[in-house]
């Protein structure tokens, strides 16, 4: 007989166990009370004549206090019941003080690494996390039953922005629908705000709505450079108004409209880059934002969205200064390009744009590529149309809108009937399962690993449908520039969201972890070895999906599988599988697992070989999926960076290469910061640890990371291999450990 302790672990029965607790208890009350060693047995025995192949630690105790009550022993019973309720309250303790004080005094490792983009010692970041203590102590014992809170312990399941969810107003990313908020005017903090009549005042204003809505929700968000185009052209028409009357020549006027324009298009993008870095939300960071650039979006202010394109790309490729002076990368604002037909082939016209991204990409990490044409062959609406739409922050992709035929259930005053709306949706929350916590819990029997798998997705399911349900009792008065003035809707007063959380306009996630360990236990085989283990792998991603289009179907909640960037978690449940199982090699001897489908950073495969397969795994995580090509500097071999850009148009719908700008202040170094055999980083240069001395950017599971990372989260970056040999006569070969 197995039992099942609270913590998941499976153990083997041992009567001597039941003895002991017994004989404690004994100890606590008169002799005549005591239970009998007869009486013991006749415990053990009955438990025994139960045949069970499995039973719950809990169900023993419930039999030991029925017996010992059947046997008149009534105190004793008292005592072993008040000993385990004891117990129960230890176990559910408030651990709020202890995280508090930890945060404050700077002592906890978890805390000064939680986020990459925060830094713990300042106090606007203490403050949010400090409202996140309280939130995750109030979900924990309120607002989340016990089983769930006992797995995401384990390290079985992971419930994300706990810190944000006792709040029942706070959702995941957005797609703001910019558009809206300036042709048709907005409204923040009480203060109306119309639309700008030129572009520095618009990119003014973008930047405050940004923050306004970044400070309305906990994940990243989204704006389209299309939606200020029409403001560039408003400045030239101002310019052109204000020049045709000196008393020059056309040439004469036009070269002043160009040179005014110009200068006006460096100072808005210069204007959003410095209020982007420099603004705080009240999430305690800078917004976490991704930038939209995609020439498809427009056929009448396309010259201008490409001249915003490239003024940006160009200000990318300089860098912000940091504290020393230096030019350095910064984590934001996340770009995203789309590769298309107008700016992918050499004789395309806006192939120097695509040019220009490649030169950024060398040099900043930024843009990441969005392939149209990948794109529209995953993404099709209700109608079969193919569509093509940025990612909410990071990675999350909204699913293909729904909800055409309902009509502008948002309200929005740009509502095109007829059209894919993607501007102003958003995504509700992420649940992640540990999946190789599945495998080895299934102990390599492959009946026990489907059932243990439907089991937990359940888990998952139910603890999705409470994030659904505690944000469905907001409305829209919780946040007015989400849900009253356009970044997400245009609803009423007091008016409920409810509907914008189905039909498919908005979506839910179910995100996964650790496929590459849960495939590698239970096949032997990695998931990309193109056989054995890729069939696993690939089975184990559609069952995901068939769980989430069963739930959609029968809720009309849009369930989507998510490929999740976690940051920290990698490390928790790398830890939490050691405890749970001991030290598995090449499962659990590492102190990080692998995010989503990748291909785990230290195996050897080639850049096009890494995209080529990853693409089929891509196409099972429709709610969000990324990937990237590990890379040295190619700022002068540009070449490689245009041929991997070729190949993700024509193979991967979404992608980025990882590439190395890193900056010590102390001797002045730049290029890649080192970490040594204590997971410490150092310059290669003058030997400096100091991180504050330190400007290192690292992509962190789809965004750029710049403060430093826990334990595991570095290790896995040291073991990173490169995808790409830097040499002229052969741009892309076998990749070489760094």
């Amino acid at each position: 007989m197995k039992v099942v302790k609270r913590d998941g672990h499976i153990v083997d029965y041992d009567p001597q166990k039941i003895v002991a607790a017994i004989t404690k208890a004994n100890q606590e009350v008169a002799e005549e009370e005591m239970a009998t060693q007869n009486e013991i047995k006749k415990v053990i025995k009955y438990i025994e004549s139960l045949n069970k192949k499995r039973i719950l630690v809990e169900d023993i105790q419930d039999i030991i206090e029925q017996k010992l009550m059947s046997f008149g022993k009534y105190v004793l019973a008292k005592k072993y019941i008040t000993y385990r309720y004891t117990r129960e309250l230890v176990r559910k303790s408030n651990t709020t003080d202890r995280s508090i004080k930890e945060l404050i005094n700077g002592e906890s490792e978890y805390w000064n690494t939680e986020n990459s983009n925060k830094n713990a010692t300042v106090v606007t970041t203490q403050r949010d996390y400090l409202a996140g203590i309280t939130s995750t102590d109030i979900t924990r014992r309120f607002l989340l039953p016990e089983d769930i809170v006992q797995a995401h312990d384990d390290g079985i399941i992971h419930f994300h922005d706990a810190d944000y969810f006792a709040q029942n107003a706070l959702h995941n990313c957005d797609l703001i629908n910019l558009e809206d908020m300036l042709e048709n005017g907005t409204n923040i903090n009480g203060v109306m705000i119309e639309k700008p009549h030129r572009f520095l005042t618009a990119m003014t204003i973008a930047t405050q709505l940004i923050t306004a809505v970044s400070s309305s929700q906990y994940g990243g968000c989204t704006i389209s450079l299309t939606h200020l185009a029409p403001f560039l052209r408003a400045s030239k028409e101002r310019y052109e108004e204000k020049y045709k009357h000196y008393k020059i020549t056309k040439e004469e006027q036009k070269k002043l409209v160009e040179a005014d324009l110009k200068k006006e298009l460096a100072d808005g993008v210069q204007t959003f880059q410095y209020q982007i870095n420099s603004m705080t939300t009240t999430n305690g960071q800078a917004p976490f934002l991704s930038v939209n650039m995609y020439l498809g979006e427009t056929e009448e202010y396309k010259e201008e969205l490409a001249m915003i394109i490239e003024e940006f790309l160009n200000q990318r490729i300089l860098g912000m200064k940091n504290e020393a002076g230096a030019y350095i990368t910064p984590a934001f604002p996340k770009l995203l390009y789309v590769l298309e037909e107008d700016n992918i082939h050499p004789d395309s016209k806006y192939y120097y744009l695509t040019e220009l991204a490649a030169k950024s990409t060398a040099k900043r990490m930024v843009p990441d590529y969005i392939s149209e044409k990948m794109m529209k062959e995953l993404k099709k609406n209700e109608y079969g149309e193919g569509e093509c739409y940025p990612c909410m922050g990071c990675r999350s992709f909204l699913t293909p809108d729904r909800s055409i035929s309902l009509g502008n259930i948002a309200k929005a005053k740009n509502y095109v009937e007829g059209k894919g709306k993607y501007y102003g949706r958003f995504n509700q929350g992420v649940v992640t399962i540990n999946l190789p916590d599945v495998a080895l819990s299934s102990d390599k029997d492959m009946d026990a690993f489907w059932k243990i798998f439907d089991e937990r997705l359940e888990l998952c399911h139910r603890a999705l449908q409470i994030r659904h349900k505690r944000l469905s009792q907001a409305t829209s008065d919780v946040a007015p520039i989400l849900w009253q003035h356009g970044a997400l809707a245009r609803l009423e007063k007091g008016e409920s969201i409810h509907e914008l959380l189905h039909h498919g306009y908005s979506t839910i996630s179910l995100g996964y972890a650790g496929l590459y360990e849960c495939v590698k236990y239970m096949t032997g085989h990695s998931h990309t070895d193109n056989g054995i283990g890729k069939e696993f792998g690939l089975q184990v991603m559609q069952r995901m999906n068939d769980a989430c289009k069963k739930w959609k179907e029968a809720e009309d909640i849009d369930y989507s599988v998510y490929g999740t960037p976690i940051e920290s978690t990698t490390y928790k449940f790398a830890k939490c599988l050691r405890e749970r199982f001991g030290t598995v090699k090449g499962i659990t001897d590492r102190d990080y697992i692998t995010n989503s489908y990748h291909v785990p950073v230290f195996e050897e495969i080639d850049a096009f070989t890494k995209l080529s397969l990853e693409s089929e795994f891509q196409k099972l995580s429709p709610g969000g999926a990324i990937s990237y090509v590990e890379t040295p500097n190619l700022e002068n071999n540009l070449d490689v960076v245009m041929e991997i850009i070729q190949f993700i148009y024509n193979n991967i719908m979404y992608a980025e290469l990882n590439t190395k700008s890193d900056y010590c202040q102390v001797c002045g170094y730049t290029g890649e910061i080192l970490i040594d055999d204590n997971l410490e980083w150092y310059c290669p240069e003058c030997g400096n640890r100091d991180h504050d001395k330190l400007n290192v950017a690292r992509r962190t599971c789809g965004y750029i990371g710049s403060n430093f990372w826990n334990k595991g989260r570095t290790q896995e970056i040291k073991e990173r291999v490169l995808h790409v040999d830097n040499k002229d006569d052969a741009p892309v070969k076998k990749s070489t450990k760094k």
